[in-house]
């Protein structure tokens, strides 16, 4: 592996993991990748490696929500239209919602699904419905990446299951950040949804910064096997909004220490910041034209006393015995961390959240809505379908690697019937925008990458 060679890290005596001690002990030393911008001026806070490339795993999936949002601000679609799972979405590898095929859901509901559960079908449901095919969105994925300025990214799936050419960077996960944040602020809400509840289940947001350190506020988790534990967060303090990227964590604990100090860095007036030179700005990042590094050994290899996944941070299903496990292990690696004498406290125990409910079908009104949830309390078996007990392994993208599907799958084209009543917490208008997402683009040759390492290779 490469050394860390940031010099504002080394001039203000900053190393990784300040604060997370405790939570790296039993861990293999790493070198990862990491930038700290704000949010309403690009300016580089810190940077280590940020322009090395890197698997994105699930962080994939704030792309593809940046092409849906663009949809819809563009009325190529709404939040109420309707799309069916296909058969291509219903083999998606987990974590996934498990819907049979056949199955109709709103976008609104399919963004809640995939960006709290980081659900992988439903990131293809969205990808067929608006691109017609993966191969299609993909391709639109890239060439929109590019005209915000991701020049090291590029997208084969709408999900961040491993595949050969997805790669991106921390510059440009930061990149993408900021423009979700600068045209989308009327949608913030999905990227920072607590919790949902399907049926009688309960999931919290995989992003373990929400709720737990204070002013966070966004955005997605990720991690296959090649590129380890990463984490897009976002927070804001007294009207300033700062953007964290980690990439490369040795897990979920540390990628959250990592991030929540990075974000406290920035927060804080640094009486010395006068002596360390100007970082520029995110755009002005030169990209390194390397190969992404593979962490399969560092992150699943033998060392670990149970597999590695994606949801070790969050509440796990009641009936996932390891995935409970694993997030009771990890809660006890931050709060061992946090109660460190030499520790300031960054992050707090979670507390209980309010879930927002979603569901399958066209739009539901708010009393449509309390009538399904008290006819769940009262009657726990009336909508306990065979998807809902799916025991997934929860690992988010922990799968061996799929390449995108050569034919279009056959979705159904959106519905003409409108609901008169919209979802109470997203908005039914897009706000208008300079930047629009171009039409179906053209196929082109896809950049040949090492593929990404799933465990077990």
């Amino acid at each position: 592996m490469y050394a860390m060679t940031s010099l504002r890290a080394q001039m203000l005596g900053i190393a990784f993991g300040f604060g997370a001690a405790a939570v790296l002990a039993a861990t293999p030393a790493w070198s990862g990748a990491s930038i700290l911008i704000d949010a309403d001026t690009g300016k580089v806070l810190r940077a280590d490696n940020a322009t090395y490339p890197w698997y994105p795993a699930s962080t994939t999936k704030l792309m593809t929500l940046y092409m849906t949002l663009s949809a819809v601000r563009d009325n190529r679609i709404t939040f109420d239209t309707l799309f069916t799972v296909s058969r291509n979405a219903n083999m998606q590898a987990p974590t996934k919602m498990g819907l049979p095929v056949g199955t109709q859901v709103t976008v609104d509901n399919a963004l809640k699904m995939m960006m709290v559960k980081s659900a992988n079908d439903m990131a293809v449901l969205l990808a067929e419905g608006i691109g017609g095919s993966i191969d299609d969105f993909a391709q639109a994925m890239t060439e929109t990446a590019h005209q915000l300025g991701m020049s090291e990214s590029n997208f084969v799936n709408p999900n961040g299951l491993p595949a050969d050419g997805q790669i991106t960077s921390a510059r440009d996960l930061a990149i993408l950040a900021r423009a979700l944040i600068r045209e989308f602020p009327d949608y913030s809400f999905y990227w920072h949804v607590p919790a949902i509840k399907f049926g009688r289940r309960i999931v919290r947001n995989y992003n373990p910064l929400l709720g737990r350190y204070p002013g966070a506020d966004g955005m997605k988790t990720g991690f296959i096997c090649a590129s380890g534990f990463n984490l897009v967060a976002t927070a804001t303090r007294n009207n300033k909004h700062l953007i964290a990227v980690v990439l490369g964590a040795p897990s979920g604990a540390a990628r959250a220490m990592k991030a929540a100090e990075m974000l406290e860095s920035g927060f804080s007036q640094n009486p010395l910041s006068w002596l360390t030179p100007s970082l520029g700005l995110v755009d002005s990042l030169a990209p390194m034209d390397v190969a992404p590094p593979n962490l399969q050994e560092q992150t699943c290899g033998k060392h670990r006393r149970r597999p590695a996944a994606e949801d070790e941070d969050a509440d796990a299903d009641s009936d996932n015995t390891q995935a409970a496990a694993a997030a009771s292990e990890t809660r006890s690696l931050l709060l061992s961390a946090l109660r460190a004498p030499t520790n300031p406290v960054l992050l707090s125990d979670l507390g209980p959240v309010m879930p927002v409910v979603v569901y399958t079908g066209p739009t539901r009104s708010p009393s449509q809505l309390a009538t399904l949830s008290s006819d769940i309390a009262a009657d726990p078996d009336k909508k306990k379908t065979k998807h809902h007990k799916t025991a997934a392994r929860s690992n988010d993208d922990q799968a061996a690697p799929e390449k995108p599907a050569n034919k279009k799958s056959v979705v159904a084209k959106p519905t003409d019937a409108k609901p008169t009543v919209k979802p109470a917490d997203t908005k039914p208008t897009a706000q208008a925008s300079a930047s629009a997402t171009p039409a179906a683009p053209k196929k082109q040759a896809k950049p040949k990458s090492p593929a990404a390492a799933a465990p077990g290779q």
